[in-house]
């Protein structure tokens, strides 16, 4: 080039030198390349825009990660973040190693980096040689805190021993990373093997049960609490010669044996072996120190977790029995799943309680067979909870033997957690009697309590503030079934418990769980009955394929795999029992659903609750102004029966039918002598317009006396919402 002539271009001197550009912002997630630079990335050599998901795909994961801590880094020294970065292609092999030098600039209103930088090819290092040991991405201290950051946050995070040892031997370490290690622990005066990686199953056989007082560098590490570094084959045979036929089959060239130590206590050694010479210079030292430590917290954590677990989950087992045995004509299944947090027990349980033949007056079913079935929830979840739980079921299990009711049984068992919780009470405050109650009223227990007449399927269930069962008939309609209930156990020692009798027709399920089904991952009520409702409707297996969906529907996956109402998914314990009464061989579905329950006049807000039934029971009907008008019309009905007489009404609703030309038909039934009439309110009349509502907006209806009291009947047609 001549004196005076200009310059060539800045891009034409890069390529001269086979030297690319890029540009990539992080807010926008874009990457600018150059022809060179895309021919780098294994791109046709041509200047592009790519998304940041297309060159990530290029890159080696390892050297991606650790592009983000060393450029982070470079913004808060003020410097260049250089990186050495492998390149795949399209079957993830590395086809080049190039070396990329930028000036990061960070945007702190948009929290966003920018990056201008070269790419430029160069020769991968041998393993071992000083460049070799020198940062593959970065310097070496930049690359080592950003690789220490990584590997202690995924040893945090690892659960189990087994977790652990897999994060482990997935570390990448800057420049050196391990072609095998072991994890070795103390049984006695013996190492033993927790896990290794890197050899074959069954190699670690000779070192399994080693004497302390062996010469092997891994027991002279536990027997001091100092690590031994091995450089070479050489160094290893001279220092360890016994033992030095053991690891030569290996074919490894490097050893470091560090002490895995815990609050002062050497709990084992960790072997990290190389295939190619290490030097172990002090930064390395560093690194393999740190990992040591952040490895036995880990493994420390997860034995803890383990053995706690274990515990708990033993407890539980025992205190938590098995459904059976079988019974005739019906299919019982139950499940538990404690939460996720703390100890894995909880104040939930279940029972399924022989009971005695009907041997008293105070009997309406009799016959051999009969059981009892318990779901209840002791408030907390903790050792206390657990306690109180037992005892309680005990308790339980005594009153249902002697052959009491379900309303005397759970009665009886009230009195007796009062007692137990002012018992603690007094203790924890004998001096302070207002102190005790405080103390007594921290505890409670829902339950429901059912017994079972399988020749009949006759059920009487007596509540304490748990909720009510849930049916599911033959033709997979889903109800909850309303039922009489009274205060949680334990609060008033003289409660009453009433107890409210139905059927359970071949082919229905009934379906008894602790608010952890219902409201888990964040759900409420209304929410976690829509989702159990839907499983329970679509779902078609046996009791006990229906018992582990219903866990799935709501144990899923962990919080980090979803998003939104789902949070959390493990914050109760989780108890749901199934009673399935067995179709007696009928191969067809019956056409008829039914609900049938009383409002009483000293309940008038169990219409509401009526409204509700029939609007379950319509579910699929496919007018919603239909469900709307029946719903009116019962309303109607009831309201003629508690505003005119002093009576209590009895609802039966039915629909039979193939779908599309189905029919409703309910009966309001009262014991009133007063047959209704038609009449003509005025404009200004509060009454007197129910029948005139049902003759408009009914297919059929009528009034039927029934000796004693009467009957007010009404039907809507499926097809008539198509005329």
């Amino acid at each position: 080039m001549r004196t005076g002539e200009p310059l060539p271009a800045v891009g034409d001197v890069l390529a001269s030198l086979a030297t690319g550009m890029w540009h990539w912002d992080t807010a926008t997630g874009l990457v600018s390349v150059d022809a060179e630079a895309a021919r780098l990335l294994g791109l046709p050599a041509e200047e592009a825009t790519l998304r940041e998901a297309e060159v990530r795909a290029r890159l080696h994961p390892v050297d991606w990660n650790e592009i983000t801590g060393v450029v982070q880094l470079a913004v808060a020294e003020g410097t260049l973040a250089e990186v050495r970065i492998r390149v795949m292609d399209e079957r993830n092999r590395i086809i080049r190693v190039v070396r990329s030098r930028s000036k990061p600039t960070f945007d702190a209103r948009k929290k966003a980096y920018k990056l201008i930088g070269t790419l430029q090819e160069v020769a991968e290092p041998t393993p071992g040689s000083p460049a070799g040991r020198r940062a593959v991405t970065g310097d070496w201290r930049r690359s080592r805190e950003a690789f220490l950051l990584d590997a202690g946050r995924a040893l945090a995070e690892a659960r189990s021993t087994a977790e652990v040892l897999r994060v482990a031997a997935g570390l990448s370490m800057p420049g050196f990373s391990p072609d095998g290690l072991a994890v070795f622990g103390i049984q006695g005066d013996r190492l033993t093997i927790i896990g290794h990686h890197g050899q074959r199953p069954g190699d670690e056989g000779p070192f399994v049960h080693m004497a302390l007082e062996t010469d092997y560098p891994a027991a002279e590490v536990v027997r001091t609490g100092r690590a031994v570094y091995l450089s070479s084959p050489g160094q290893y045979k001279s220092r360890y010669p016994l033992t030095w036929p053991l690891a030569e089959r290996f074919h490894r060239h490097s050893w470091a044996f560090l002490p895995l130590t815990v609050a002062g206590r050497t709990m084992g050694a960790w072997m990290a072996a190389f295939t190619y010479p290490v030097a172990f210079t002090p930064d390395e030292r560093s690194v393999l120190t740190t990992v040591a430590r952040m490895l036995a917290q880990a493994l420390s954590r997860a034995g803890t977790a383990e053995t706690e677990r274990e515990l708990s989950e033993g407890l539980q087992r025992a205190m938590m029995p098995t459904v059976g045995p079988e019974v005739p004509g019906m299919d019982v299944a139950a499940r538990y799943v404690p939460t996720g947090g703390g100890l894995q027990v909880g104040g939930d349980w279940y029972d399924m309680i022989p009971l005695p033949g009907a041997t008293s007056r105070s009997r309406t079913s009799s016959g051999p067979g009969r059981f009892a079935l318990v779901m209840g929830d002791v408030q907390g979840h903790d050792v206390r909870a657990a306690g109180l739980m037992g005892q309680l079921r005990i308790a339980l299990r005594a009153y249902a033997s002697e052959g009491h009711r379900p309303d005397a049984v759970l009665s009886r068992a009230s009195r007796f957690l009062h007692g137990v919780l002012a018992a603690g009470a007094d203790g924890e405050d004998g001096e302070d009697g207002e102190d005790a109650d405080e103390v007594a009223d921290l505890r409670f227990a829902t339950c429901l309590y059912a017994e079972v007449d399988p020749r009949t399927g006759v059920l009487e269930v007596a509540r304490a503030g748990h909720p009510d069962p849930v049916i599911r008939m033959a033709d997979g309609t889903v109800l909850r079934r309303p039922t009489a209930g009274g205060l949680p156990l334990g609060i008033d020692p003289d409660s009453d418990y009433p107890t409210t009798r139905f059927t359970l027709e071949p082919g229905e399920t009934m379906m008894i769980c602790t608010d952890g089904l219902i409201e888990t991952g964040g759900h409420d009520l209304d929410t976690g009955w829509q989702r159990i409702r839907t499983v329970l409707e679509r779902h078609g297996g046996d009791a006990e394929e229906l018992a582990d969906a219903l866990v799935r529907a709501v144990h899923g996956p962990s919080s980090h795999h979803t998003t939104g109402p789902l949070a959390d998914r493990r914050e109760d314990d989780i108890a749901v029992l199934l009673l399935s009464r067995r179709r007696d061989g009928r191969a067809v579905r019956p056409r008829l659903r039914h609900t049938l329950m009383t409002v009483a006049q000293a309940e008038p807000e169990r219409v509401s609750v009526a409204r509700r039934q029939l609007r379950e029971l319509l579910h699929d009907w496919p007018s919603e102004e239909h469900v709307d008008s029946a719903v009116l019309l019962l309303s109607e009905t009831l309201a003629n029966v508690l505003l005119h007489t002093d009576v209590d009404a009895l609802v039966l609703a039915e629909v039979s039918g193939e779908r599309g030309e189905r029919r409703l038909r309910v009966e309001v039934t009262d014991t009133g002598d007063d047959l209704p009439h038609k009449r003509r309110p005025g404009e200004l009349a509060s009454s007197g317009r129910g029948l005139v509502l049902i003759e408009l907006l009914a297919d059929a209806w009528g009034v039927v006396p029934r000796g004693r009291g009467k009957s007010i009947w009404f039907e809507l047609y499926e097809a008539s919402v198509a005329r």
